[in-house]
């Protein structure tokens, strides 16, 4: 098992090998929560699309992830699978942790949390030059109670409510 603290010592990406094992390193960084380490993979001019938002830079990057790892504790990240082609590194991934801090703007639950999402990375001399991250956000609303279980009592209501409110809408923009 991988230590899942954070770590003081830099590890730099591996040299001479498949863009693939520099993204199997960049997440077995991330679960050791080593931002130092990762900061050398990526650049000023990398850029990773979030579902929540766009980073620009390693600064921003490095950011962001110290941000998760306050809100997730045990954060893990399994790869489920993962394919390259070129440049192009395609993960499917498992993300596991107890949601102990503000993520993506909901306050702390302690609830656990597992969802499933992708990166797409695009590798260029060793260095992302973007990764788009998407996940489902919905799940993770429903894991924490935000929104209610799919096919509830409270998310049909949920939904009844915002498909009269849409008809309603559409009944005024039609006037």
């Amino acid at each position: 098992m991988s230590d899942r603290s954070p770590t003081s010592t830099t590890f730099p990406p591996p040299n001479d090998v498949s863009n693939a094992l520099l993204v199997r390193w960049a997440f077995e960084r991330i679960n050791a929560k080593d931002v130092g380490s990762l900061r050398s993979f990526w650049t000023s001019d990398s850029t990773v699309h979030f579902p929540t938002g766009t980073c620009r830079g390693s600064d921003e990057i490095a950011v962001y992830f110290d941000q998760v790892f306050a809100a997730v504790s045990d954060f893990a990240f399994e790869i489920v699978a993962m394919a390259e082609a070129g440049n192009d590194v395609l993960v499917h991934w498992r993300l596991t942790g107890r949601h102990v801090g503000t993520f993506v703007g909901v306050a702390a639950t302690g609830r656990r949390i597992e969802f499933e999402g992708f990166d797409h990375f695009v590798i260029a001399d060793g260095k992302v030059v973007t990764n788009t991250v998407r996940y489902d956000q919905m799940e993770f609303a429903r894991q924490n109670k935000l929104l209610p279980p799919d096919g509830s009592i409270a998310d049909r209501a949920l939904k009844a409510a915002f498909n009269a409110k849409t008809r309603v809408v559409g009944i005024a923009r039609r006037r």
